[in-house]
């Protein structure tokens, strides 16, 4: 393939692959680590391009390369995800980042991805590599989890 082509075509999946894995390994460890992992996991894609490109599963492929970049940085701490002034968002659980921190980083994500992104149940098993069931599985547990920890019922 021409290396134009190959140009081309990796800009084609940087352009749709980008926002979602910057919104998925964000919502697993952090927004500024997300970052980081996401722009990691790019730079692996280019190189192993002739790799990424024929995987079954390309954005879900990149996401693992994130992933592992994401956890080697963070050594087993909680994701910092940005604290809630009630005052200026009222409608939000001043606890409520504290309590997603505190769920598996498989729940985080499929909650975080699900609810605060309005994800559907295709796109988060696509970019994380699950099934739909194991998704709603994620869901469902991340989401008893919460209301338990936030005293909702």
């Amino acid at each position: 393939m021409p290396v134009a082509a190959v140009t081309n075509e990796f800009a084609d999946f940087v352009a749709s692959a980008e926002p979602r894995l910057r919104v998925a390994l964000g919502s697993a460890f952090g927004f500024d680590v997300g970052e980081d992992a996401t722009a990691e996991a790019l730079a692996f894609a280019w190189e192993h391009w002739a790799r990424v490109r024929t995987s079954a599963n390309p954005v879900g492929f990149v996401f693992s390369v994130g992933r592992n970049t994401a956890r080697r940085s963070l050594r087993r701490r909680p994701p910092l995800l940005p604290e809630v002034r009630s005052v200026e968002l009222p409608w939000v659980e001043p606890g409520l980042p504290g309590a997603l921190s505190r769920l598996s980083e498989r729940q985080r994500e499929v909650v975080m991805l699900l609810h605060c992104f309005d994800w559907t149940l295709a796109e988060t098993a696509e970019v994380l590599g699950l099934t739909k069931g194991s998704v709603q599985v994620h869901d469902r547990r991340g989401m008893v989890r919460l209301r338990r920890e936030l005293g909702v019922n």
